[in-house]
Parts: C-alpha cells; sequence; structure tokens
C-alpha cells in the first residue's frame, strides 16, 4: 500500500537528509544486458595493452582505433564508459577522460583541457617542457598550461598537429593510451575539429578513443562523430532499452525486497526501460514508500511523471525550498567553473547555507556525491537550467561573467557567460568579449573569437570601439568569408573620427580581403586612394608598400609598368635603414624578376631587403614578401639561397604552429626549387606534400593552385602524361583561372598539358591568352613566364616563320635578364624550330650557358637534343659526348623520357650506351 508523509514535515534538516541519503543508497547505476558492449569494450582493451585479462593464449585481432557507444538519453552511455574505465584500469592503460557539456560548447578547447590537463599536472613543468618540446608555446594556451606569447598567433591546424604529438609522445612513453568522451555530441567545436582528424591516428597508435553520444541530437558534434563512422565505416554499438526482465531484476536490487510481477511490468511500460528512467522511478518509489504490489501499479505513471525526464524535477526543487532551487540554478549556470564560493556568491547564500543545501541535493539524487558541485546527469543540469526564467538566467549569466573577471580568471572565460547577456549598449562589455576574442586567436581558436566578437558587435559600442571589433571581425585568422569580412571593414571604414593608425590597418586588411575574393584591382585601388589621402609619410610609406605587395599578385586591372616605374624611383630615395624600406627593396628586387630586368639588378635589391632578417610570421606583414625575395633568388640562379630562405620560413611558421597556407606553400616551393634544379623526383616529394597540407586546410585555398601546377610540370618532365591529365582532372585545371598570379602561372601549365597530349592547335590559342594577359602587364621575363616557348612550339607545326620569331623574341627577353637557365632554355626551345647547322649551333651556345647555371635537368635536355643533332647530321663521333653526359644526368634527375632518347640515340649510333647505372 501507498504510506505517504504527514503533516508539514520541514524538508533540508540534517535529519531529513541523511535519512534520504541511507534511503537511496542502494540504488546505483546498473551494466544489465550490456554483455556484448563490454566484451567489445574488453577485446579492444585487449588488444590494446597486448594481453588478455582471461589468460587466454590466442593471439588477439587487430583493434580499431576507436569504439563508440550510442543510445538516447538515459540509456547508460555514462554507465558504460566507467566500466571500460575501469576495464581499462586494470590493464593498466592511461586513461584520459572527458565530457562535453551542453552550455560549454562554445568555451574553446573545454574538452580538450578535460583530457590533458590532469595528465599534465603530474608533471613538473620541466618535464611538460620536454615532453611538449617545440609545441609547448602553441598548444600550451589552448591546454591552459600558460598564457598566449607575444609571437605569432598559432593557427587551428599548428594546434590540432601539436596535440597530435601530445597523445603520440605520451602514448609512446607512458604505455598503452584510452581517450574517453562522454557525451560527445556536446563537444566544443575546437575539440571537435581535433578529435574527429585524429581518428585515423589513432589505428595506428597504442590508443583507444571511446565515445559516446547522442546520434539524433542537432548539434555539430552529433553530426561530425556519426559522419566520422560513416566514413570509415565503423559500427557504433547503440545502446538498446532494457528488457521487461532487466527492469524487474534493476527494481528488486534497488528496493531490496520482492517486488510483484505486474508492478515490474507495469514499472518497465512506463519508462520504455530507459536504465536512468527506471533507476528514478526506484528512488520515489523508496522515497513514497510506496509497495511495490499490484494493487499499487496504478500509481507509477504518476511517479514516472515526477521523474527527471518525466518533468517533474522542477516541482521537486520547489518542495525543497528556495535555497535549494537557488543553488540548483546557480549550479546549472556555472557549470563546471561551479566552485562553492562561486556559487554561494551566484545564489546569495552564505557558506554554511551552501554547504547544507548541497547535501540536500545530493541526498535527492539531484548533485552527485562528493566535494565538487555537479548535477548526478546532463538530463538534470538541462532541466534545471531550461526551468530558470529567461530574464533571471541573463542577469545569473551576467553576473557570473563578472564575478570570474574579478576573480582573476580572465576575459576568455567569462565571455561563455556574456554570449548569453542580452545587449545594454554597455561598451565595457563589448570590450571584455573583444579582449575574449584576441586571447581566443592567439590560442588558435578563431571560431570562437568570431563568436565573442559578433555578439559584441551587438552591444553597438562607441565608434572607435566599433571600428576596432570590425577590423578584428575581417581578419583572416577570424573570418568566415571573405565577402563577409569585405563589407564589416567598409563599415568600420565609415566609422568617424577613426585614429590614423587603426584606419591604416582597417584599409590594409580590406585590401587583403578583397584579394581573397579574387578581386584584386578593387584592392590596389582602395590602397592607391588611402595613400593619397593619407597626411603622414609614414604611414603613406606603408600603405604604398602593401599597395606593391598586392600588385605584385595579380596581372589584371592595373598599369603594370606604371606602377614598377614608380617603385623603382621610390626605392631609389630609400636607404634600408628601417624594417619598411627592407620590404620595399625585396618587392624592387622581385619586381625586376617579373619585369625581365638585369639579374645583377634583381639580386642587388634582394640582398638589401635581406641586409637584416627577414620575418616570416610577422603578423603585420606576412610571409608575402619573404617569399618573392627567396624566388628572386631562385629565377637568378640562386637556388641554394633560395633554399635556405624557403627552409627557415618552414622551420619558422612550424615554431609559431602556422600549419596551413604558409607551410603549404613552403613545401610546394621547396619543390619546385629542386624541380628547376633537375631533381624530379625530391621535386615530386616535396610538392605531393604541399598538396597534403593544402588539402587539410581547405579544398579551395589559392595554395593549390601552385602546387597542382607545379606537380604537373614535374610529371610531365618525368614522361607521365596520363598522370599529369589526372591530376588537372581531379582538381579541375582550367576555366576559370584565377585572377592571382601564381608560380608556375597556371593558364600556362594547362597549355603544355594541351601540348603534352598532341593538341597543338587548341595549346596555342590558350597560350595567345596568356600573352595578351602578361605582356599588357609588363611581365616579360620568359624564365618566369615562359608561354612565348610554349606558343613557338605549339605553332611550329602550321607557321614555322611565327614560331621562329616568337622564340627569336623569348631568346632576346632571356639574354636582357641575363640568368643562365633562362637562356639556356630559350636557346634549346629556338633550336628545336631550326635546322641542320643553325640547330647545332644554338644547341652548342644552350649547352655553354647551361653548364654555368644550376639547371641539371634543362642541361640533360640541350646534351641530349644536341648529340642526337650531330648523330643526324652524320658527326655520329662529336655526338657520342653529349649523348653520354645526357644520358647520365637524365638518369640522376630521373627524367625518364630523356634517358629513352638517349639510349635511342646511342643505339642508333652504333654506340653502347654504357655507364647507364
Amino acid at each position: 500500500m501507498l504510506v505517504g508523509r504527514t503533516g508539514t514535515q520541514q524538508r533540508g534538516t540534517r535529519t531529513g537528509a541523511g535519512e534520504r541519503r541511507r534511503r537511496n543508497s542502494a540504488i546505483t547505476p546498473s551494466t544489465l544486458e550490456r554483455d556484448i558492449e563490454l566484451t567489445v569494450a574488453q577485446t579492444s582493451l585487449d588488444a590494446l595493452s597486448s594481453r588478455s585479462q582471461t589468460g587466454a593464449t590466442t593471439p588477439v585481432a587487430r583493434r580499431d582505433g576507436v569504439l563508440a557507444f550510442t543510445g538516447a538519453a538515459g540509456a547508460g552511455k555514462t554507465t558504460l564508459l566507467d566500466e571500460v574505465r575501469r576495464l581499462a584500469a586494470e590493464r593498466e592503460c592511461r586513461v584520459l577522460s572527458a565530457k562535453g557539456g551542453e552550455l560549454e560548447q562554445g568555451v574553446a578547447f573545454h574538452v580538450v583541457r578535460q583530457l590533458f590537463q590532469p595528465l599534465l599536472a603530474s608533471y613538473s613543468d620541466s618535464e611538460r617542457r620536454e615532453l611538449l618540446g617545440d609545441w609547448y608555446a602553441i598548444i600550451g594556451p589552448c591546454i591552459g598550461l600558460c598564457p598566449a606569447g607575444v609571437g605569432a598567433a598559432p593557427d587551428p591546424q599548428g594546434v590540432r598537429d601539436g596535440l597530435d604529438w601530445l597523445v603520440t609522445n605520451v602514448a609512446l612513453r607512458r604505455g598503452p593510451l584510452v581517450m574517453i568522451v562522454d557525451d560527445a555530441h556536446w563537444v566544443d567545436l575546437e575539440s571537435l575539429m581535433w578529435l574527429t582528424s585524429f581518428f585515423r591516428q589513432a589505428e595506428d597508435l597504442p590508443t583507444l578513443m571511446v565515445v559516446a553520444y547522442r546520434p539524433e541530437e542537432p548539434t555539430e558534434g552529433a553530426k561530425a562523430f556519426t559522419g566520422m563512422m560513416e566514413r570509415n565505416r565503423v559500427r557504433p554499438l547503440d545502446l538498446e532499452p532494457l528488457t521487461a526482465a532487466a527492469v524487474s531484476a534493476l527494481l528488486r536490487e534497488a528496493l531490496v525486497k520482492d517486488v510483484d510481477e505486474g508492478f515490474c511490468q507495469e514499472a518497465w511500460r512506463v519508462t520504455g526501460g530507459n536504465p536512468f528512467e527506471t533507476v528514478e522511478l526506484a528512488a520515489r518509489i523508496r522515497e513514497r514508500e510506496v509497495d511495490p504490489v499490484r494493487e499499487n501499479v496504478r500509481l507509477l505513471r504518476d511517479l514516472a511523471a515526477a521523474t527527471t525526464m518525466g518533468g517533474g524535477l522542477v516541482d521537486r526543487l520547489e518542495h525543497l525550498g528556495t535555497s535549494a532551487t537557488r543553488l540548483a540554478w546557480a549550479v546549472a549556470i556555472l557549470g563546471s567553473e561551479a566552485t562553492p564560493d562561486l556559487a554561494a556568491s551566484l545564489a546569495a547564500l552564505g557558506p554554511a547555507n551552501v554547504a547544507q543545501t548541497a547535501d540536500l541535493l545530493r541526498a535527492e539524487h539531484i548533485l552527485k556525491p562528493g566535494e565538487r558541485l555537479e548535477f548526478a546527469h546532463p538530463l538534470i543540469a538541462t532541466k534545471v537550467y531550461r526551468a530558470i526564467p529567461g530574464e533571471t538566467r541573463a542577469a545569473m549569466h551576467g553576473k557570473a561573467a563578472w564575478e570570474l573577471i574579478d576573480a582573476g580568471l580572465g576575459p576568455a572565460v567569462a565571455a561563455r557567460h556574456l554570449l548569453e547577456t542580452q545587449p545594454e549598449g554597455d561598451d565595457a562589455v563589448a570590450r571584455q568579449l573583444h579582449d575574449a576574442a584576441r586571447e581566443y586567436v592567439r590560442r588558435g581558436a578563431p571560431e570562437a573569437a568570431h563568436r565573442c566578437l559578433s555578439r559584441a558587435l551587438r552591444e553597438t559600442p562607441v565608434a572607435e570601439l566599433r571600428a576596432a571589433i570590425l577590423h578584428e571581425l575581417g581578419s583572416p585568422a577570424v573570418t568566415h568569408d571573405p565577402v563577409t569580412a569585405v563589407n564589416q571593414l567598409r563599415a568600420a571604414l565609415d566609422e568617424p573620427d577613426l585614429p590614423p593608425e587603426l584606419r591604416q590597418a582597417i584599409v590594409i586588411r580590406l585590401a587583403r580581403a578583397l584579394a581573397y575574393c579574387d578581386r584584386l584591382g578593387e584592392a590596389t585601388s582602395v590602397m592607391e586612394e588611402e595613400a593619397r589621402t593619407t597626411a603622414d609619410a609614414r604611414g603613406r610609406l606603408r600603405l604604398l608598400t602593401e599597395h606593391f605587395m598586392l600588385a605584385a599578385f595579380t596581372s589584371e586591372d592595373h598599369d603594370g609598368p606604371a606602377l614598377s616605374r614608380r617603385l623603382a624611383q621610390l626605392t631609389e630615395r630609400l636607404t634600408g635603414r628601417e624594417e619598411i624600406e627592407r620590404y620595399l627593396f625585396g618587392l624592387r628586387g622581385w619586381d625586376a624578376v617579373v619585369r625581365g630586368e638585369a639579374v645583377s639588378t634583381a639580386l642587388q635589391y634582394a640582398e638589401r631587403a635581406m641586409s637584416d632578417e627577414m620575418s616570416w610570421t610577422d603578423e603585420r606583414w606576412g610571409f608575402e614578401v619573404p617569399a618573392l625575395v627567396a624566388l628572386t633568388y631562385l629565377y637568378c640562379d640562386r637556388p641554394d639561397r633560395a633554399e635556405e630562405l624557403f627552409t627557415r620560413g618552414i622551420s619558422e611558421f612550424e615554431r609559431q604552429g602556422w600549419r596551413g597556407t604558409p607551410l603549404a606553400l613552403g613545401y610546394t616551393f621547396l619543390g619546385y626549387i629542386r624541380f628547376r634544379c633537375g631533381r624530379l623526383t625530391d621535386a615530386e616529394d616535396f610538392v605531393r606534400a604541399g598538396l597534403r597540407l593544402a588539402d587539410r586546410v581547405s579544398p579551395d585555398v589559392p595554395v593549390h593552385w601552385y602546387a597542382i601546377g607545379s606537380l604537373i610540370e614535374i610529371l610531365l618532365a618525368r614522361g607521365q602524361v596520363d598522370a599529369a591529365e589526372r591530376m588537372a582532372a581531379d582538381h579541375g585545371l582550367g576555366e576559370p583561372f584565377p585572377s592571382a598570379v601564381t608560380f608556375p602561372d597556371a593558364q600556362t601549365v594547362h597549355a603544355e598539358l594541351l601540348l603534352a597530349r598532341g593538341l597543338a592547335k587548341e595549346a596555342a590559342a590558350e597560350l595567345t591568352r596568356v600573352g595578351e594577359r602578361l605582356d599588357g602587364h609588363g611581365m616579360r621575363n620568359p624564365g618566369l613566364y615562359p608561354w612565348l616557348l610554349r606558343l613557338a612550339l605549339a605553332s611550329h607545326v602550321t607557321d614555322v616563320p611565327r614560331a621562329q620569331a616568337l622564340a627569336h623574341t623569348a631568346v632576346q627577353r632571356a639574354e636582357r635578364f641575363g640568368a643562365a637557365s633562362t637562356t639556356g632554355h630559350a636557346l634549346r626551345v629556338m633550336a628545336r624550330l631550326s635546322d641542320g647547322p643553325q640547330a647545332i649551333t644554338l644547341l652548342q651556345r644552350a649547352v655553354t650557358e647551361l653548364e654555368r647555371s644550376p639547371s641539371t635537368y634543362e642541361l640533360a635536355c640541350a646534351l641530349v637534343e644536341l648529340g642526337t643533332a650531330l648523330r643526324r647530321a652524320g658527326r655520329v663521333s662529336q655526338a657520342a659526348e653529349p649523348l653520354y653526359q645526357g644520358v647520365d644526368l637524365a638518369t640522376r634527375c630521373g627524367a625518364d623520357p630523356m634517358v629513352t632518347l638517349a639510349r635511342d640515340e646511342l643505339i642508333a649510333a652504333g654506340l653502347r650506351p654504357r655507364r647507364l647505372a
């Protein structure tokens, strides 16, 4: 029978709380009917630890790197993970644990910190630094080991690579590693991106990722984990509801008495077999002292309605009193930040009252046992949070934010709460969010920074602060969409009375955003207009430098020759004492290469630019000018110096955690340098590494054009036309081509591929368009832009005089520039369009030029072609040496078509093809 409480018994007394604690002590979660899931977990852990706890001697099958449990809310995922944690500890695995939180999804690296902070706390500071090495300053801020430094901020990919390194190092040093993430559907975005990217590596390391999530949740986490499992053909284990028999067993265990079968059947029906709901129902049965007999079956539905999932939690809190409600609200607002002091302040309770009330909530199974203020289940946290009236909730978040700021925990910690408040035109809130965004950028969390800045704008701050916020929103590190960034930066410029330094920074960032949108003409116009109206001489010089840099990357919408003259006049007057002047020297040297001025001029300015070491990761300047200086050395036949600079740049990128576009470009250009030197195998390896790095960033970043173009040229040199064609098709090399300048030029590479396929007419049409685009802007160096030579070869079949004239023009331009590799290549192509003695003479000149250049591949081609011409002219004895030299060089380069041609010519000349090993 049902026995209820009588009178108005006061809740919350020590005696009442102790009695309830005693009554609920036997009601614990159960792993009933989870045998299959536990067996799979045991098998995976046995494979991970390489030994079976059952003593089995048979080898364990190869493990997967991820084990996933899914199920509805209350299905028992957390209980199962607790058992996995125990099994892992039994096998002496190191276990790292974390839990996603519905309210902490906007806190960058929230789950990452939970995983790694306890682990790293077990190390001394010196041990942590030894463990992390160069990664310490990159991932330390996101884990919470150290504040962000003053250098360049890492990019998100750099942080993810650092976390990969940390896990790898710990797993290999400290033995098998098990990472457990509960409620993964609520993982914050930054942790989520790392977890999903680490998936494949987990298979190859002594690690096991164990995740539990609700697939039906409409969150990014649920979608990401579901998609990850599907892509990698990993089948999550879905936790089914308990059967009626299991519910009966659970009730009998919880109630410690015989339970009528009809009573059990009704309990199973009202709970749907949900383990959490069944445990809560058992607690209500004991609390109300309901006798579990058939006559009381009718009461079960009302009791189920009083549970958390049934919606009765709010009523229970009200019955527990105002103090209990306020403390529960405070814990729901604070989440993982809920310390007794903060909760007391937020709930307006004294310390003693907080302790007493917390004990009451623990006795009611609302808070977990122990010292921490933590809800017993995520469902309880959600129900309590959503029960707080909207205005009260916003006010409590605001109070929590300032409490955290006053406690010295920083704006990023407070930002989660400020994001939940209502805008009130408060500049102080906007400033805190602005500071939080900067802190997030320093941690490699641009998405979190974007959220803070967007919310700060809603406070409608004063003009200067609003402009500063818009300026940060337009940062390439933060912006989601360059088009949106352009609009925001234009809005920032419209703010009145901007400080000159801020206005200049906004203009520069606007120009760069326009460049990212492939609107380089507009970008240069913006810079030019601002430079005309800027009164400060140094500011104007800074703007002009940025203008010249943008112009270096476009062949459209500006008067190239006029801009070159202006740059030349400006740099003639500079001394190079200041950093900005050295950047201008670097641009002047590159411009000399582009225009085909003398090599000596280009090298002079490159040396002046490098008179003091130029940083590759200066956030004001970026890496573009140092890269252009390095390319200046390359095209001036100084590949050794170019490789030295790019190697230095790569080292700096890696040191600062720049693992995205800059690093991809660095490896791509290292490969291109090797290609220009004739080391084709090395070149292909480096460029493919650059392409892989670019693919990790995004399939649409401009660096793809550099890597794809370089790789196609390398494949063509190696005779792999089909592979080059597949590469072009897979990556969409074709119309429309970017207006930005690429190295090598993308449209020219496309035409080279057409020519290699025997489509001379189509190649000629394409190259004619290239020439109109480049020549019209004064870009006339045939070493950098070999379209004239390619067009000459494409035109030779149908118009020999035109082909020879084009090649002659290219030779003249090459000789004006003066790089031996460029001149030798032009002479070699002109020889292919000539006959008899003239062709031999041109090839002999080409060989002479190329012998004093670093272009081994070009020299190999010229030697083989010279030997071939001599052999066909009947001068067999003279043909032998260039053919032997050519075949040796071509073999070392990996240029298979040239090796085959040389061997055939040696055989045709009656010579033994020796020295081919």
